[in-house]
């Protein structure tokens, strides 16, 4: 039988969780909505703030996905952008690494606090240094806006734009950080801890495919987002240290939207981010409209191979037209 919560109740719940953390790299599921329902009808329960916060969000009830034969990644997730329905999901609130999905978030923080004409000079600090990380390939004394700097975020999954937007923004990756678990609080993203902008692996940086989900579904609500997730390229054109002009052009990764896998028949995809390390698997993001135009995100967390990442998510989205 369902637990019925009061909503206050639950809040603190969901808030003694969060704060909780993990505390070895064994990452657990960090909460469980299949056996709640919400309280309706009493004070208590707040009906009117529960709608507000969730009125454009998909809730998910059923588990069924758990046991789909067809989708082999850990985690995975299907819902539609106005909250009408959770078309799929599976282990939707388990703990896990999301490599560079992260940069989703960095990204929103940048377009919804900072100003993105501000000229940045990149810095020491900004510099990734560890073997097989995917960079822009700026350096110690470029500037680039911050516009430029979300681009080469963006498309190249470039982590030293993610670290040089970081020290921008807040002075410090940990103050970055900071912003990044303030915002997903915000968001009633309880299953996740960022301590870094990029996504590089920590032990202590972990999200959930729902809470990416909640991210994306932010996000996409700024039209500056909507045209970087949507775009396949970008030219770019800075200042270098040296004071000539570098001339580059970032592309995108996402093999739905380069054209490497063929989406499935009816389905558009306009958007999204992928991510990959040795530790999160290989994970992707995405926005997809269905022939009425109607747009969903779809979440793929830790598939064991890149083509495998896009079987996985063309199994999940093809569940938005059959």
């Amino acid at each position: 039988m369902a637990r019925i919560i009061p909503f206050k109740a639950l809040i603190l719940a969901l808030i003694s969780i969060s704060l909780s953390g993990c505390s070895s790299g064994e990452l657990e599921r960090p909460y469980d909505f299949s056996s709640i329902v919400w309280e309706s009808g009493k004070e208590e329960a707040e009906p009117d703030r529960a709608s507000a916060f969730a009125q454009d969000l998909c809730i998910v009830t059923d588990f069924s996905g758990d046991s789909d034969q067809s989708v082999t990644a850990e985690a995975a997730g299907v819902f539609s952008m106005d909250g009408s329905q959770t078309v799929y999901s599976k282990n939707v609130y388990e703990k896990l690494y999301p490599a560079s999905t992260t940069k989703i978030m960095t990204a929103l923080i940048a377009i919804k606090y900072g100003n993105l004409s501000d000229e940045v000079t990149v810095t020491r600090d900004a510099v990734i240094t560890e073997a097989g990380a995917s960079l822009c390939g700026i350096h110690p004394g470029d500037k680039l806006t911050l516009e430029q700097l979300l681009y080469g975020l963006m498309l190249p999954s470039g982590n030293d734009a993610g670290a040089a937007i970081a020290i921008h923004m807040a002075g410090s990756i940990e103050g970055f950080a900071d912003m990044m678990n303030q915002e997903a609080r915000a968001l009633g993203a309880t299953g996740t801890h960022f301590t870094n902008p990029h996504g590089l692996h920590e032990e202590d940086h972990y999200t959930t495919a729902y809470d990416l989900y909640l991210i994306f579904h932010e996000a996409m609500k700024y039209s500056k987002f909507r045209e970087m997730t949507g775009s396949t390229a970008y030219a770019a054109s800075y200042q270098s240290a040296s004071g000539e002009t570098v001339s580059t052009t970032w592309k995108g990764g996402n093999w739905f939207m380069t054209g490497e896998r063929e989406t499935p028949e009816g389905l558009t995809v306009f958007g999204g981010k992928t991510g990959t390390t040795q530790a999160a698997g290989y994970c992707l993001v995405m926005a997809t409209r269905d022939p009425s135009s109607e747009e969903y995100i779809s979440v793929i967390m830790k598939a064991q191979s890149r083509p495998g990442l896009y079987d996985n998510m063309s199994n999940i989205i093809s569940k938005i037209v059959n």
